[in-house]
């Protein structure tokens, strides 16, 4: 395969070259491969391509910081393909981009379905968190624990090959790519914009799904304006993966109803119905041969549940420094940290809180002229410098959450000895020894 292009995302192409364009997102941690029982049916169809996030399945590691920036890439990637309207389905960080893409470029996107998807994946502390873990410990325990994230465990039980093929998807990650991946789901949040999504939408769930699930899906449902939610029984979180036959099926009728190829006689192509479709011009991404497929699970049929709508929600639109600093702030020290915060503030200590969320966070931390990994460094030297030891614990953990490796902030530490003192250093060792234990030591 060519060398994939910084702006652009690796891809194959499969199915018949006059067929309407299908698109298939995987999650996080995993390749293309996720969607090879679903493929031999689309393509009857569709003309589907499929694409890798950046340091996943072999493609190369350019990090990309946000679901725009992937949005970005893969509107460049088609650009290049001359394919200008196209169906998307995606799963989990996949169904983040095809809400970026129905939001930001509608025009493009003919119809949607979003699988394990949600408007805000979690919280931001927990993917910042499982950043610090992947940055300190590798990508060993979050593949080892990857089963239980994705699949019911009878499933896993019964299903071994599959298991160890999840397990390896996330193993041969790019760390980097991984932690980048992480920061856009930490940084991902539609729920004010569900409303503007104006295509027919499949929202299609697990129901054992505990990442993702249920509840999330109906969230989707209720904001999107033309939206159908789908749940499927006895699958979880990778549910293409661990049901593909109810998937593929649900995925069929989807796009066989909400936008329907149609073949034009006058122009020998296949059209769709609507705004039409810009035929593909550039040739497929060779891609490498997939490996042996792991045995398909049992069908399990899909259940389904009517439209909802409702009027969407209007965001708050102000744009000071206050805004941007409090941005900073739970990006820098977690949500729950600075919710805590302004939780506690009463009458006497709230404009304290707006000085140092308006001036600290928006005028200082919010400037170009230093990255955060250095602002971290530096602010680790002045609690030390000043014995501000509460304040040093939850500047360790925004120093890790910043990029700060643990040798990196033993570093600062050492230095800090030299120039603040040794008892000082003392002290900020035994702060930073435990707030490291408990950030990189992985849940069992």
């Amino acid at each position: 395969m060519s060398e994939t292009p910084p702006n652009t995302l690796q891809y194959r192409f499969d199915g018949p070259k006059d067929a309407p364009v299908l698109i298939l997102g995987p999650s996080l941690g995993t390749t293309w491969h996720m969607w090879d029982r679903q493929v031999p049916e689309l393509v009857k169809q569709w003309r589907v391509l499929r694409f890798d996030l950046p340091g996943h399945g072999g493609a190369p590691a350019h990090p990309a910081g946000s679901v725009a920036e992937l949005a970005t890439r893969l509107i460049a990637t088609l650009d290049g393909l001359g394919v200008q309207r196209f169906g998307y389905a995606g799963c989990a960080l996949g169904g983040a981009v095809g809400m970026e893409l129905a939001l930001r470029r509608p025009e493009r996107v003919a119809s949607l379905a979003l699988v394990a998807a949600s408007p805000r994946f979690g919280t931001p502390d927990e993917f910042r968190q499982r950043g610090v873990i992947v940055r300190t410990n590798g990508l060993d325990p979050i593949a080892r624990t990857s089963p239980e994230r994705w699949f019911t465990s009878g499933f896993s039980a019964a299903q071994p090959a599959i298991t160890e093929w999840a397990v390896q998807m996330v193993r041969t990650t790019d760390p980097g790519c991984y932690i980048a991946s992480c920061e856009a789901l930490a940084g991902f949040d539609v729920r004010a914009e569900l409303g503007r999504i104006g295509v027919p939408t499949l929202v299609l769930v697990g129901s054992e799904d505990k990442v993702t699930g249920p509840a999330e899906a109906r969230t989707l449902v209720a904001g999107i304006p033309d939206a159908r939610l789908a749940v499927v029984p006895g699958a979880s979180h990778l549910v293409p993966v661990e049901q593909p036959a109810a998937v593929t099926d649900l995925l069929v009728r989807h796009f066989s109803t909400a936008w329907q190829p149609a073949y034009d006689p006058a122009t020998g192509q296949m059209a769709i119905q609507g705004p039409p479709v810009k035929p593909v011009l550039g040739a497929a991404s060779p891609a490498a041969a997939p490996p042996a497929a792991p045995p398909v699970p049992p069908h399990v049929p899909s259940q389904s549940a009517p439209i909802a709508e409702i009027a969407p929600a209007q965001p708050d639109r102000r744009t000071d420094t206050y805004d941007a600093g409090l941005k900073i702030r739970r990006e820098v020290l977690g949500d729950a940290h600075v919710d805590r915060a302004l939780a506690q503030a009463d009458d006497f200590s709230e404009d304290f809180q707006e000085l140092v969320t308006r001036y600290a966070w928006g005028e200082i931390w919010g400037r170009s002229g230093l990255d955060r990994r250095s602002r971290s460094c530096v602010t680790l030297a002045i609690m030390v410098a000043g014995g501000h030891l509460d304040e040093l614990s939850f500047h360790i953990r925004a120093a890790l959450r910043n990029g700060l490796a643990p040798e990196e902030i033993k570093e600062v530490l050492l230095q800090t000895a030299v120039y603040c003192g040794v008892p000082a250093a003392n002290s900020a060792f035994k702060v930073a020894q435990q707030v490291i234990r408990e950030e990189t030591t992985p849940e069992e």
